[in-house]
């Protein structure tokens, strides 16, 4: 059988993509096109440094395969680090973030380099799962890295993607030490982030009496509830009527 020069092997696959490219396209374009320039940069050198090889840089996405997961992981922490450093400097609704997927998994690979399969859908599913400026990976990249990237890995649990026949347990990940990285809201915009603690919501109750002067009662409990949660410092009560109460300020 005639040697077709395509091979079958496991590999570690970066995809990213500009979250919000449209957006920024529209309100200026030239200074996105210089920002996805610089942005493809930090990629380029980031990957090639962490034993990567760039396969696509098409629109405003990345493709990368590389020999390892630990490479794959410290290229995306190292991009999404230097990327926030560099956008310091510029509003917040103008800022370029991108979503970091990484997989690893079998892919076909062609003799000009470029790479198909199963492995590279997962990596372009989960990067579509990621936040703006995070990355998020899967079950068998935080297998292959744990202990050997100073990383922290906080379980997303399993997630139905589109074209992949069985559910994928997904992690997002971040630098040991440091926060999870949360955009601050434009100007206009409401900050509802939550902090790193559980949350519970509380909703008004309905009056089934019929009767318009038992609203007081139903009121009352409502608020009582909320008071009594707030006392605990380890919970993020989330009030009625868009009225968030941190209980740190409650006590």
């Amino acid at each position: 059988m005639a040697d077709t020069g395509i091979r079958q092997r496991l590999a570690a696959i970066l995809a990213a993509d500009v979250a919000g490219y449209s957006r920024l396209m529209a309100a200026d374009e030239r200074a996105t096109v210089t920002a996805l320039d610089s942005a493809r940069a930090v990629f380029r050198t980031q990957i090639e440094s962490n034993q990567g090889r760039v396969i696509d840089m098409a629109g405003d996405s990345v493709l990368a395969v590389f020999e390892t997961a630990t490479g794959a992981v410290s290229a995306a922490l190292a991009v999404q680090q230097e990327l926030d450093a560099l956008g310091n400097s510029v509003p917040q609704d103008r800022r370029m973030r991108f979503r970091v997927g990484v997989h690893m998994g079998d892919v076909i690979e062609k003799t000009d380099g470029t790479v198909y399969g199963d492995g590279v859908n997962i990596a372009a599913r989960l990067e579509g799962l990621a936040q703006p400026g995070g990355i998020t990976v899967s079950e068998s990249i935080r297998t292959a890295v744990k202990g050997k990237v100073n990383t922290v890995f906080e379980d997303q649990g399993e997630q139905t993607v589109k074209n992949v026949s069985e559910p994928v347990r997904t992690y997002r990940v971040k630098r040991e030490g440091a926060g999870v990285s949360q955009p601050s809201p434009a100007a206009g915009e409401i900050d509802l982030s939550l902090p790193d603690k559980p949350s519970i919501a509380i909703l008004p109750f309905a009056n089934m009496s019929g009767d318009p002067e038992q609203e007081y009662f139903t009121d009352g409990i409502t608020e009582d509830i909320i008071t009594e949660l707030s006392r605990f410092h380890s919970l993020f009560v989330i009030a009625r009527k868009r009225e968030w109460r941190r209980s740190e300020s409650q006590v």
